[in-house]
């Protein structure tokens, strides 16, 4: 093999493989362009009639609330869920990374164990404790648990970070009076900004494409998300309205893509500096 098929080789494999999976995302914006006999029908890509009016009917909404609000309240969900998980999994973590307590090491194995725990186990419990609390058909059982540090997977992440961190910046802190909590704000919270950073992607990508627990707890129209509206976009109609449907599911993937081409130099950067690199 010469030095040029050596170079070239690496990349070829990387575009064939970035087509296949690009390949699901492209069918499903050529899909939301095709009429609806085209959509069961034809298996081409690339549509024979663009119907545009597949996105005229996805942006007029689902049970009289527009896309607009649809996606306001996915968005309301996602950032209340990022700066809830920021905010406590980085002070847990804080806490079994930097400070010596009692029973340190078994409340860490135990909140570890945690993420054996399936979510279906503990979906009824919250579910009564949140009734009982007037809180259901509201955002508060999608966001409050947030901000109670229940992410065990996140407090994990930062925790790996924060212990690779030199102690002795703390020690210099301490000695210029620094207590436990200013430390963490001043010295110990902005180091850990790669970590932090990826708890923020992955918090917003997972809770924007959540529909079970939103389903749970959200029935009032005007207060469903997006991932809510495609199924109840599929309902309203005793028709199949395949194309507007997927217009709809090109709107909400939107925000994703987007998100994602803005901080994927973050998410790479807490990839590899965090206790999730190889």
């Amino acid at each position: 093999m010469t030095i040029a098929a050596k170079r070239w080789l690496p990349h070829t494999v990387a575009a064939a493989g970035l087509l296949v999976l690009l390949y699901p995302l492209a069918w499903l914006v050529a899909t939301s362009l095709k009429p609806a006999d085209e959509v069961v029908t034809s298996l081409d890509l690339w549509p024979g009639r663009f119907e545009w009016s597949n996105y005229t009917t996805a942006l007029e909404g689902v049970s009289g609330v527009s896309v607009t609000r649809l996606l306001g309240n996915s968005m309301l969900i996602a950032v209340g869920a990022v700066i809830g998980n920021v905010v406590s999994c980085s002070l847990a973590a804080y806490a079994f990374a930097r400070l010596r307590f009692r029973m340190r090491k078994a409340m860490f194995a135990f909140m570890i164990a945690t993420l054996m725990l399936p979510h279906h186990v503990v979906l009824i419990p919250q579910y009564i404790v949140f009734n009982q609390l007037g809180m259901v058909d509201t955002y508060w059982p999608l966001v409050l648990p947030k901000f109670l540090a229940t992410e065990a997977f996140f407090v994990f992440l930062v925790v790996q970070f924060m212990r690779g961190l030199p102690r002795e910046l703390e020690e210099s802190a301490r000695i210029d009076g620094c207590g436990p909590f200013r430390t963490y704000w001043e010295i110990i919270l902005p180091l850990s900004r790669p970590a932090l950073i990826t708890t923020a992607i992955f918090t917003f990508i997972w809770t924007w494409n959540d529909f079970f627990t939103q389903m749970i707890y959200l029935f009032a129209p005007e207060n469903a998300t997006i991932t809510l509206a495609l199924r109840s976009f599929v309902d309203q109609s005793s028709t199949s309205a395949f194309g507007p449907m997927f217009a709809m599911s090109v709107i909400s993937v939107l925000p994703i893509v987007l998100f994602f081409f803005v901080f994927q130099r973050y998410l790479v950067q807490g990839m590899a500096t965090s206790g999730l690199k190889g």
